[in-house]
């Protein structure tokens, strides 16, 4: 039998002890003894308890003395008074002292072992409790995250209350929103943050070495493998990984994730060894995974899996009032970076910062910044030095297309977007807040290219 806990008896009456030691420890407790208040207090002093049940009246210490030494060495243990009829008085007095509860003699073993139980259950909440604020406060590190907006500040309370838990957490939103930081801030805000944070892109990779960068290969199992290799989940057992454009992935491998997420095990490619694993997943995609769904593009079971805790990252138009920070944040961080002497920016840049739509969010906001900060020769960036980037490229408006289908309106604000950047078409998707592969496959379908 497992022990509910560590228990001192208190009483200088030997045979009473005795008699409280065989019934607690037939409860399943462990029993230590003291035969009065001094002694008591020692021991508490010596090893920590789950209880204390203490005895009013003792020849060298009372039991009220004894109460106010030990919760002021530890106020957390939950202390039962055990009285005399005659002598109530003083056990109410115990219970203003800090006190859990008092029992009057003789025993009622029915009510001892519910009062017992019931002080254990209140000690064990009140140290879930604390954990909990420790998590949700002080010790709650925002990860260089930026922004003081209403958005933002909802955002990191959530992000808080699911960091201690080991729910898959889905982060949604537009590309550039920071839902790798987010990741990472739930990652080092959880009891794995000590473990490793291992990230990969879906769509960075070919479908043919996403399942051996994600699962590992043995030796020989295809052309260049030329020893075995560990995957990116074997990488992270014990601590959590992020997979970062989650709906890229194909249907083919989309059903090998399903199969992690719900063995919690791995075989390499060209193995058959099966791997158990213990991996928080984090995943991110800018797409609507419910209409991706739909289309037949991604597995409705796989969706429910990672669909845990959903968390929707703001874009940068939902925050505008951290635009501000964020700039300035970015203008020091560069500024170093390059070694130059920028204090920071006139009114009107702030001003063009600030009516811009920002399509590409924070990393537009960033690689603005690093731009104008390479490219200025004062000691503020002016509206000149942003508008390199900014003022020819207005926020696209998609709602001047009248009654046009749905797909016609994609098309159209696609190839004006690539119109916009000239051709280019990393900067178009970053625009769009799509990758660049999407772009392609769009493009594609259009019939605007091979």
């Amino acid at each position: 039998m497992n022990a509910k806990g560590a228990v001192l008896v208190v009483d200088d009456d030997r045979a009473h002890r005795t008699m409280l030691k065989t019934l607690l420890s037939g409860w399943g407790y462990v029993i230590f003894e003291a035969d009065d208040g001094d002694t008591a207090i020692e021991k508490v002093r010596e090893r920590s308890f789950d209880l204390i049940l203490m005895d009013v009246r003792m020849m060298r210490m009372s039991g009220i003395e004894a109460l106010h030494e030990i919760k002021t060495i530890n106020p957390a243990i939950p202390v039962i008074i055990m009285t005399a009829f005659s002598s109530v008085e003083s056990a109410v007095e115990a219970l203003k002292k800090g006190a859990y509860d008092y029992l009057t003699k003789p025993l009622d073993f029915d009510e001892l072992q519910i009062i017992i139980e019931r002080a254990m259950e209140h000690r064990q909440l009140r140290e879930e409790n604390r954990l909990l604020r420790e998590n949700l406060g002080v010790r709650f590190d925002r990860q260089n995250i930026i922004g003081r907006s209403d958005a933002m500040e909802k955002l990191m309370e959530t992000v808080a209350q699911v960091a201690p838990s080991d729910a898959t957490v889905l982060l949604t939103g537009e590309s550039g929103t920071g839902k790798e930081l987010i990741a990472g801030a739930i990652h080092f805000n959880s009891l794995r943050k000590k473990e490793p944070f291992v990230k990969i892109n879906c769509a960075a990779i070919t479908e043919t070495l996403l399942e051996s960068e994600l699962f590992g290969h043995e030796k020989g199992s295809f052309t260049g493998a030329e020893r075995r290799k560990e995957g990116k989940f074997r990488q992270a057992d014990g601590g959590s990984i992020f997979l970062d454009e989650v709906s890229e992935m194909s249907l083919a491998m989309q059903v090998k994730l399903l199969r992690v997420l719900q063995e919690r095990e791995i075989v390499r490619v060209g193995g058959d060894e099966v791997i158990k694993i213990d991996v928080r997943v984090i995943a991110a995609t800018n797409r609507n995974l419910i209409e991706e769904v739909e289309k037949g593009n991604f597995r409705e079971d796989l969706f429910y899996r990672l669909n845990v805790v959903s968390l929707n990252m703001p874009s940068l138009r939902e925050r505008r009032e951290d635009i501000p920070l964020l700039a300035q944040h970015f203008l020091t961080q560069f500024a170093e970076k390059n070694r130059k002497d920028i204090k920071g920016l006139t009114p009107q840049a702030m001003d063009s910062l600030l009516k811009y739509a920002w399509p590409g969010n924070i990393r537009e906001v960033m690689n603005t910044i690093e731009r104008a900060v390479v490219l200025s020769r004062a000691e503020y960036l002016d509206e000149e030095d942003l508008s390199l980037i900014i003022r020819n490229e207005p926020a696209i408006e998609y709602s001047n297309h009248g009654n046009m289908p749905l797909e016609d309106v994609e098309r159209n604000t696609v190839l004006e977007t690539l119109e916009a950047a000239a051709g280019n078409k990393s900067e178009a998707a970053r625009r769009l807040g799509i990758t660049r592969r999407t772009l392609h496959k769009k493009l594609k379908k259009y019939g605007v290219m091979d």
